[in-house]
């Protein structure tokens, strides 16, 4: 077959496994909607303790210092790999659909003859798909009238996404709790379509699909940095919403991650 049907992944797939797989994914799920906002908490930490636990290093010795310094030399020419940090509140600004295809370049595959892309996958399943989502209704410069693409990497193409994606209801599954972060551009949202992820190596691919995605967030964010935008990673939503946004099967298709990006006068 010249394209393989994702749903022929399921001939492959150990029934048990994917149940499993998809309890434990389920499980980390956030639901969230106005009608619960005042009803649920995700802790009951305290505020001090929050600061005391977030932002810290871990020490195996906190009682000891059995520490000595990293060499200073070990910071020079770093600079293009520092990352810009998060965008607290994004611009309402259109960006040229050229800058996004500039953006998505370090995920392609690097030669029509190989199927190796820029970043590392763990027996090249490459599982994570990358959906990009221009956040504006009259985008000027976006390809089509559908808002949603799909990132083929190895053939360097955008596949545009058949359903009816409504723009204003995807921010709303995406922003569902707080609009505070203001107007991303658009937002690159990375999927993993579970069949994918779980044929070859079961339980384990489940974790070679989370780095996977750390990979590829990374180099869009150092990618973003050199075009001089500014991202933001976000992880409040609730899955099967969003998925069901983009009408994609949420029992297959399992959001990982949103990635934000776009322009703002200042970044924290």
């Amino acid at each position: 077959m010249k394209n393989i049907p994702h749903d022929y992944y399921l001939k492959f797939v150990n029934p048990s496994v994917y149940d499993e797989v998809l309890d434990f994914h389920s499980s980390g799920n956030y639901t969230i909607h106005e009608a619960f906002q005042r009803r649920t908490c995700l802790h009951s930490i305290s505020d001090e303790n929050i600061v005391q636990l977030t932002g810290n290093e871990l020490r195996l010795y906190a009682d000891m210092d059995l520490t000595f310094p990293v060499s200073a030399s070990s910071y020079e020419g770093l600079s293009c790999l520092y990352r810009n940090e998060s965008c607290e509140h994004f611009l309402p600004s259109e960006i040229d659909f050229s800058i996004v295809e500039k953006l998505v370049g370090p995920l392609l595959s690097r030669n029509k003859e190989s199927y190796k892309r820029g970043y590392p996958s763990g027996g090249a399943l490459y599982p994570v798909e990358v959906f990009i989502c221009s956040l504006f209704e009259g985008n000027h410069s976006w390809p089509y009238s559908g808002k949603v693409l799909h990132l083929l990497p190895n053939s360097g193409r955008f596949e545009v996404v058949q359903s009816a994606v409504n723009v204003d209801q995807l921010k709303k599954s995406l922003l569902t709790v707080s609009q505070s972060v203001g107007c991303p551009s658009f937002a690159l949202i990375y999927m993993v379509y579970l069949p994918k992820v779980i044929f070859k190596y079961r339980y384990r691919g489940y974790r070679l699909a989370l780095m996977e995605v750390g990979s590829i967030y990374m180099l869009v964010e150092l990618r973003a940095k050199s075009l001089g935008l500014v991202c933001r990673l976000w992880s409040g939503y609730t899955d099967t919403m969003l998925s069901k946004s983009l009408g994609l099967n949420p029992a297959m298709f399992l959001p990982m991650c949103v990635h934000f990006v776009g322009e703002a006068h200042e970044s924290i």
